[in-house]
């Protein structure tokens, strides 16, 4: 989301550095399953403090904190620099990104950032803190939000500070947006509470996010605009336009810049949440196996998502790394992965069939078996789709909270050409619930509900995506076509336009 634009498709340059003296190793915790080649006292370290910073949000937020299966956590992968970051992104301009997927979310960020002693520059933690407010933005959220609103959001609790003592200080003022804030004036308060904008530079880029920080600051912890804030949100779901919304809800705008033009040269001051309040929980170690750590690479590459040559790169590179380990089911699986990426679905399906004989009940192995057989036999008469379908139906009851088996359940059905069941489509919609984060999950299910005519629950399934702030234009006019459609109780329209843009090519990420 904010640090990430858009994906580039020049990736084979690609590597991921071993750091001097350290090997990789894996940490488990309630949230996360973090990999970085970090010695075992230092991404334990790093794993409690993203766990106390998701108690303290959850805490300030009022989250509910449910149980969480492998497939549920977020996986951080911790590369060793910017640089690496911004290869792997494909765009200099990125300094760690985010990654929802019903196959299981991702964040790639650098273990190290900015510049030591410039305050105004981006760490480690901002960088992190900002994407995974993002991840639980989305896990708690089901409303249509604008872009300033999803965004300084995430710049409001960017800033947290982990003290000595544990404790976090959540919503100190984000000093790299300051020149944004104090020098660009092209971008009218008016403009972007109204979400009345198309393509941003720079600069009014980054002042978007430091007022939409400095709002959310401000409408937080200013007693006289109490409530106004979800009153705004409120009348954006009933399809009240965004600048009508503002101004029932904030009144007068002109009021509303200046006392924000006051305030933000006033001492802000951030809400702090005592340690001994935020439990972290264990933290398990263990370092990477020989054949783990030599696919590490091409695993990492394949999870950002490949272009189809990309593919072809990422699959001979995984090919050569996993060749001396056939036994470890990780390995192959995640060679099973880059196969299937690269279209070789024979081969994706033999190297799953490696990994279950070790482990016949290893996860990841049983869906890239599953779909390296949906794709051999789709469209191919006598294709024995109850046996795909059983892939799936096992590995849903491995995992039944894993998101990945109930969307590739229902997607067989299509595959073959059939009406979907009754219990495959309820597993569709249990899935967003599961993965609320991943908008092609979302609209295939919203797809769903519109050929259903459930239009009630096609427009709160659909509300999150109506202002997507990241998503090229075609997307944004699409999304919002959809969403009127659906207003004025036009479930064949909203349908139409949804599958045109649902069978448009895909110019931001070339794995689906």
């Amino acid at each position: 989301m904010s640090l990430f634009f858009r994906f580039a498709a020049a990736l084979a340059a690609f590597s991921v550095p071993a750091a001097a003296g350290a090997a990789w190793h894996e940490a488990k915790s309630k949230h996360f399953i973090i990999y970085a080649d970090l010695k075992p006292d230092q991404i334990k370290s790093y794993a409690e403090r993203l766990e106390r910073f998701d108690q303290a949000v959850r805490r300030v937020r009022g989250m509910a904190d449910p149980e969480l299966t492998d497939a549920q956590r977020l996986t951080v992968y911790a590369l060793r620099s910017e640089g690496a970051v911004a290869r792997l992104a494909g765009s200099s301009a990125v300094r760690g990104f985010y990654r929802p997927d019903s196959s299981g979310s991702s964040a790639f960020v650098p273990r190290s950032a900015g510049s030591k002693g410039v305050d105004w520059d981006l760490d480690t933690d901002e960088i992190f803190f900002h994407e995974y407010a993002h991840h639980l933005q989305l896990e708690a959220s089901s409303v249509a939000l604008p872009p300033w609103n999803v965004e300084g959001f995430a710049e409001f609790f960017a800033t947290a500070v982990i003290e000595k003592d544990g404790s976090v200080v959540i919503g100190n003022a984000p000093q790299y947006r300051a020149y944004g804030l104090f020098n660009v004036t092209s971008l009218s308060l008016e403009q972007i509470v109204g979400a009345n904008y198309d393509r941003l530079d720079g600069a009014e880029h980054d002042l978007l996010y430091g007022m939409g920080w400095l709002l959310t600051h401000y409408l937080t912890f200013e007693p006289t605009r109490k409530g106004q804030l979800n009153h705004y949100i409120e009348n954006i779901q009933k399809g009240v336009p965004a600048l009508d919304a503002a101004k029932a809800a904030f009144g007068d705008l002109k009021k509303l810049n200046r006392e924000l033009e006051k305030y933000k040269l006033s001492k802000l001051h951030g809400l702090r949440v005592r340690g001994d309040t935020l439990p972290v929980g264990p933290v398990a170690v263990r370092p990477l196996t020989a054949g783990e750590a030599a696919i590490m690479d091409a695993h990492i590459r394949s999870r950002r998502g490949v272009d189809d040559k990309a593919a072809r790169e990422v699959a001979a590179a995984a090919r050569k790394a996993a060749a001396p380990y056939p036994n470890e089911p990780f390995v192959q699986a995640a060679l099973a992965e880059a196969e299937f990426d690269a279209h070789n679905y024979g081969a994706a399906e033999a190297a799953a069939d490696r990994a279950l004989v070790t482990d016949p009940n290893y996860v990841r192995a049983l869906l890239y078996k599953g779909r390296a057989l949906m794709e051999l036999g789709k469209d191919k008469p006598g294709t024995k789709w109850i046996d795909v379908r059983g892939w799936f139906a096992k590995a849903n009851r491995l995992d039944t909270e894993n998101a990945e088996p109930l969307r590739l359940f229902y997607q067989t059905y299509t595959y073959a050409g059939v009406e979907p069941t009754r219990n495959s489509v309820e597993g569709l919609l249990y899935a967003v619930a599961l993965v609320p984060q991943d908008d092609g999950l979302r609209v295939s299910a919203v797809r769903e509900l519109l050929v259903e005519g459930r239009l009630a629950e096609a427009k709160a399934m659909f509300a999150p995506m109506a202002f997507q702030p990241h998503a090229p234009k075609k997307y944004r006019e699409s999304n919002a076509q959809v969403m009127a459609a659906i207003d004025a109780a036009d479930g064949k329209r909203a349908l139409a336009v949804l599958e045109a843009a649902m069978e448009a090519p895909d110019d931001q990420d070339g794995k689906r």
